[in-house]
């Protein structure tokens, strides 16, 4: 375990957040207000260093978490043909935020990616061998994920900073754009390959505690094992809707309906179960903390769905 300490660190933290139009950027200030903690966000774009230089002498933070940078829309695709953009927000900003952060003695923690690696002959699907923190990423067949092996590389160099690899995300809305969930429920074909993914009601208020604690380094931050779509729709049709129906297609199949290929992996989760012993595994992560709390406003949830699918 590596640790970071501030120059600043016997006082209570105070966090700085970058990407709070995004996602998950928007769900860590939603838990930090939660918790009382004293946090701002951030106004600078990232590429800008004085501008980022200047939030950090106006909020004078302990931790930095950035969550910024471009997932795409509709999904990764966008990032084939946007790649200047693509790099600026993933790569420069990224590297600027570290740069200034360690500069400072500033603890950073950056919600990156684990769509960086992808089953091979070392590493076969179902063989419940999974990509250790050390381990080279090996996929870069979408340019998203080449500019995040890129930066995660870069940013093992800077000792104060916490990388975090997210998988898949998901959050208990069902109707919610980017929850892994809600995309392939409205999929009529889907490919059937276990993956690990992240539940982040369970797993981003450990992120807060991480950087408390001054962890660095990477960090598999995903559930333990892994899940395949088949298995979450069959909990889908369980808890939820038990007329709902899909079909699957291979992998060759999905290449003709998509740019660029996507990653599909096992990560080791050693690390993250030594620092929380209490972490779930992927399924029943998503039995409580999604499709149980569905299920108890089950017809409500069903009705936002299939208004959400059009149906």
């Amino acid at each position: 375990m590596t640790v970071f300490q501030t120059k600043n660190g016997d006082s209570a933290p105070k966090f700085l957040i970058y990407g709070k139009n995004g996602w998950i950027g928007g769900l860590v200030g939603e838990l930090l207000k939660k918790q009382g903690a004293d946090f701002e966000y951030g106004t600078a774009r990232l590429e800008n260093r004085e501008a980022v230089i200047a939030d950090l002498e106006r909020v004078k933070p302990t931790h930095v978490l950035n969550a910024a940078g471009v997932t795409g829309r509709p999904n990764v695709d966008w990032c084939e043909d946007h790649k200047v953009e693509t790099i600026r927000a993933n790569i420069i900003g990224c590297l600027n935020l570290a740069d200034v952060t360690r500069e400072r003695g500033i603890h950073m923690t950056y919600y990156g990616t684990g769509c960086i690696f992808h089953y091979d002959e070392k590493f076969p699907q179902g063989s419940g061998k999974g990509f250790k923190e050390s381990d080279t990423p090996n996929f870069t067949g979408s340019y998203y994920s080449y500019c995040k092996a890129i930066v995660e590389g870069l940013l093992k160099q800077y000792e104060n900073v916490l990388v975090l690899r997210v998988r898949m995300p998901i959050v208990e809305s069902l109707v919610y754009p980017r929850n892994f969930i809600t995309k392939i429920i409205k999929y009529d074909k889907i490919i059937d390959i276990p993956n690990s993914m992240t539940v982040l009601p369970e797993l981003l208020p450990y992120s807060l505690e991480m950087a408390r604690r001054g962890l660095t380094g990477v960090m598999n931050y995903t559930n333990p094992g892994a899940i395949s779509h088949n298995e979450i729709l069959e909990l889908y049709k369980q808890y939820i809707d038990p007329d709902f129906t899909w079909s699957n297609f291979t992998v060759e199949e999905q290449a003709k309906v998509i740019v660029a290929p996507r990653s599909n992996n096992l990560l080791d989760t050693a690390r993250i179960e030594s620092e929380f012993p209490e972490i779930l595994p992927i399924k029943e992560s998503l039995i409580k903390y999604v499709f149980e709390p569905n299920a108890a406003r089950k017809a409500e949830c069903l009705a936002e769905v299939k208004a959400m699918r059009g149906r």
